[in-house]
């Protein structure tokens, strides 16, 4: 027992330097690196902008830029302000100002700003004196109610400004309504959030808890300004069904739907039925079909010349309630009980059936629904500019038909688009149309050839009109279109041979097909910001091993204009941070390239061996191996610990050609481990110090599905997995997420996949984390994997922890380090430092 305890001992202490540097690494890069986030904000009406610039930790300055002229300046004189304050009494530096906002006149002569409540104007050769006029301010209005963020994937930045007397706390409302913290901020201090359109952000006071405001992020860049004596936020999400089983947000980019209800003709529902009220008052009973169990929907759409209206009958989706336990609540001793709709592969979903009705003539007008009798969801597209027919999106249960259905007005239902697929139609991520009324045409977005790409069709015929782009590479998403100029610009993957197929482009082409022209350049992945005018490009641009590149560029020719930003490394390599290293080899099938990036501690020796820990996600509905710059600093902290931590993306995933996404129909549990197995194989190759005889897994959510599922098909590989709130059998997950990938009906498919089903198979060293109150992802699945293991005969281990939501083996620190020293104990085989004493 002592030689034991003495070994524990000597093996806590042999990694004890190791937890340290790990826990030490992020504050080492804070110290040394901080990114500047070119926010432009432009002045009205002119081609002139100016942006903070961070120039270390608690340091900035403020530059202008005027585009026409392609002169990039300092928006002041930073030293003479900062003397010219503190003449005044007001503490401040050459980079350190009481501000973050300004106010800069077009000609540069002269800067507005506010500290606290003072508000003050600088002349560039002149005094500093106190200004009682407007400062433009371009803040954000406090949502009414606070929602779930949007999944979108267009970056913006908002700066929070405390104006209150004591510190603020910011959170991120993710997809599922849940608040995560980011940062405090101090009274008088700011914070800049790189976000993204439509994410949701709470403010809450850091001393009471109590929150202030929900703040959404718009299409450009703003300020949030929180005041004293702001509404407190009184109103909670709502655990409603479209909250708990919707999918992620889909841009379109025009819609138009019901005409305006200012007509003679009113039409309305009532006791479940559609009736119509005449100029006179005189109201008429149009169905007869409506019940309490098959009602109308209020919403109705009337057509151009409000003749005709379209009603949806429906029927409800059932009622599927969650109840959980929440043991240990912090405003009571005793646990509460909590429930919630949350729809199952299966379930029955809402079921829409458009009606006509004719308004004038007081009657429904028959129509055929056998184009449209099984949907997973029916969308308004709207009316024909002539108003004689109505337009609307038609997604089958299964996913594997999309059509785009007209129904005119005498009754006749036509098919104008329609798309099918042997294995699925990737609706939740893939689907755009956009309408180009004036010529009665469509562009529209499909895999139809294997990769996603833009098509031109005539609206009134259905028939393809042109190709408008083509290739083995893929349409992302639209950015833009202008149909004067009959120009489109979209977001383009895999466009430039010889680069990661994952980076992003931008690009510009005519609807015919022609003028394909790139608007980015730089081997590196590319997000960019427009000028109101659209006459400008900022475009940022950077790899795992690059920092970021910011330029201005022409918008119509992509001619640079200036540089703004270069990036540099140098500081972070000098405090021992290593670069991610890029890697591709071919996967499973010896041709499909596969790539990831390997990430290795700071006091690393070639000549010694390290275990390796892939981080995995693999839900088809992106890809994750991250391709901008960051520190990546969980990984980098995993890997301090004497790991090599690698990613990946298998096939299954999204954003390559159709095929390769193909591998993840009825068949998740498939996770890519195959393609992920050849890539750590073959960079072992060149890389002996990559054990291949001590690899690991970790994974949240879906991650933590694939994770368990690496030891149950691939336990001779894989010796330890860490599995956070897994979805371990997709019967139990949310209906929309599954069913796109697993198709419908539920099949044999749903019971191959379940890790569940499968916990006999287990090989290697578990263990499973999990939320008390997740609700993404249903906790009982996690205990059903308990349940069958202990059936089992299994050894493993289980975090629970009270409280605690979705992905909760990232958010709480007590998880990440527990599942740290699990991956210690089992893949280096010693002993973590213990916490406990002894």
């Amino acid at each position: 027992m002592m030689s034991s305890s003495y070994s524990c001992r000597a093996g806590a202490q042999s990694v004890a330097p190791k937890y340290e540097r790990s826990a030490n690494s992020a504050q080492r890069v804070k110290n040394v690196y901080k990114e500047t986030t070119v926010s432009p904000q432009w002045l009205a009406h002119r081609s002139f902008f100016w942006y903070r610039r961070d120039v270390g930790p608690g340091q900035f300055s403020f530059v202008s830029v005027d585009a026409e002229q392609a002169v990039r300046r300092p928006a002041f004189n930073h030293e003479r302000l900062a003397k010219a304050l503190n003449d005044h009494g007001v503490e401040a530096h050459a980079n350190e100002f009481p501000f973050t906002w300004i106010d800069p006149s077009s000609d540069g002569e002269f800067v507005k700003f506010r500290i606290g409540e003072k508000k003050w104007q600088f002349r560039g050769n002149g005094p500093l004196t106190e200004y009682d006029g407007e400062i433009n301010e371009e803040t954000l209005k406090p949502m009414r109610k606070e929602r779930p963020s949007d999944l979108t994937n267009k970056s913006t930045v908002i700066t929070f400004l405390n104006r209150t007397k004591g510190p603020i706390s910011l959170f991120w409302i993710d997809w599922d309504g849940t608040p995560k913290h980011y940062v405090t901020v101090e009274a008088g201090q700011s914070n800049m959030r790189e976000t993204y359109t439509g994410h949701v952000w709470r403010v809450m006071n850091s001393e009471t808890e109590k929150a202030i405001a929900s703040f959404i992020a718009g299409d450009s860049d703003s300020i949030a300004v929180i005041e004293e004596g702001m509404t407190s936020v009184t109103e909670a999400i709502e655990e409603s069904t479209e909250e708990r089983s919707r999918q992620p947000y889909r841009p379109r980019l025009r819609t138009e739907s019901s005409g305006t209800q200012q007509q003679p003709l009113q039409a309305f529902v009532r006791d479940y039925n559609v009736w119509v009220r005449d100029a006179d008052g005189q109201e008429t009973q149009l169905s007869t079909s409506g019940t309490e169990e098959n009602p109308f929907d209020d919403k109705i759409y009337r057509s151009p010349d409000g003749r005709f209206a379209v009603a949806y009958q429906y029927t409800p989706e059932q009622d599927h309630t969650v109840y959980q336990v929440e043991s240990s609540p912090k405003d009571q001793i005793q646990p509460r009980s909590k429930h919630f709709q949350y729809l199952k592969p299966g379930d029955r979903v809402r079921i829409d059936r458009p009606k006509m009705f004719d308004l004038a003539a007081k009657k429904e007008v028959a129509t055929d629904d056998s184009l449209f009798q099984n949907p997973f969801k029916i969308e308004d597209m709207g009316w024909s500019t002539d108003g004689k027919e109505y337009w609307f999106l038609y997604n089958q249960r299964g996913h594997q038909v999309l059509r785009i259905i007209g129904m005119d007005t005498q009754g006749g239902v036509r098919s104008i688009i329609e798309e099918t697929s042997k294995t699925f139609i990737d609706y939740s991520q893939k689907v755009f149309s956009y309408e180009i009324r004036d010529s009665n045409e469509l562009i529209w977005a499909s895999e139809r050839d294997g990769w996603n790409h833009l098509y031109l069709f005539d609206f009134k015929t259905g028939k393809m009109k042109n190709r408008i782009t083509e290739g083995e590479w893929i349409m992302r998403s639209v950015e833009r279109v202008d149909e004067e100029k009959k120009q489109i610009w979209f977001r383009a993957f895999g466009v430039v041979m010889g680069q990661d197929p994952y980076y992003a482009q931008l690009v510009r082409v005519n609807f015919d097909g022609s003028g394909f022209t790139m608007l980015t350049e730089g081997d590196g992945t590319h997000t960019w910001k427009w000028s109101p005018d659209w006459k400008y490009l900022i475009d940022t641009w950077s790899r795992v091993d690059l920092a970021p590149q910011t330029v201005l560029r022409d918008a119509e020719t992509a001619k640079e204009i200036t540089v703004l930003e270069e990036g540099t490394l140098e500081k972070l390599l000098e405090a021992g941070w290593t670069a991610a290293e890029r890697f591709a080899a071919p996967g499973r099938d010896g041709e499909t390239m596969i790539y990831g990036i390997i990430i290795r501690p700071s006091e690393f020796d070639a000549s010694k061996k390290y275990p390796v820990i892939e981080q995995i996600y693999a839900g088809p509905q992106d890809f994750f191996v991250p391709k901008a710059f960051s520190t990546l600093i969980k990984q980098h902290e995993l890997a301090e610990l004497g790991f090599v931590v690698v990613q990946i993306d298998g096939t299954g995933t999204n954003w390559r050609s159709k095929a390769f996404h193909d591998r993840c129909y009825k068949n998740l549990k498939d996770a890519g481990l195959p393609d992920r197995i050849a890539w750590m194989t073959a960079a072992s190759e060149s890389r002996p110090w990559m054990d291949m005889n001590r690899v690991g897994i970790y994974g949240s959510s879906a991650g933590g599905q694939s994770a368990m599922s690496a030891l149950i098909w691939h336990g001779d590989f894989y010796k330890a997995a860490v599995a956070d709130c897994g979805c371990h059998d997709n019967r139990m997950d949310k209906l929309w997420w599954n069913e796109q990938w697993m198709g419908w009906p539920v099949d044999q498919s749903y019971e191959d996949s379940s890790t569940v089903l499968h916990a006999g198979k287990l090989r290697g060293a578990l263990m499973l984390i999990v939320g008390e109150l997740d609700t993404n992802v249903d906790p009982a699945s996690t205990m059903q994997v308990v349940n069958a293991l202990n059936e089992a005969g299994k050894d493993y281990d289980l975090l629970f922890i009270p409280g605690g939501g979705h992905c909760v083996g990232s958010s709480s620190q007590y998880a990440v380090r527990r599942q740290r020293d699990f991956l210690v104990r089992h893949l280096m085989g010693v002993e973590p430092p213990q916490k406990n004493g002894g």
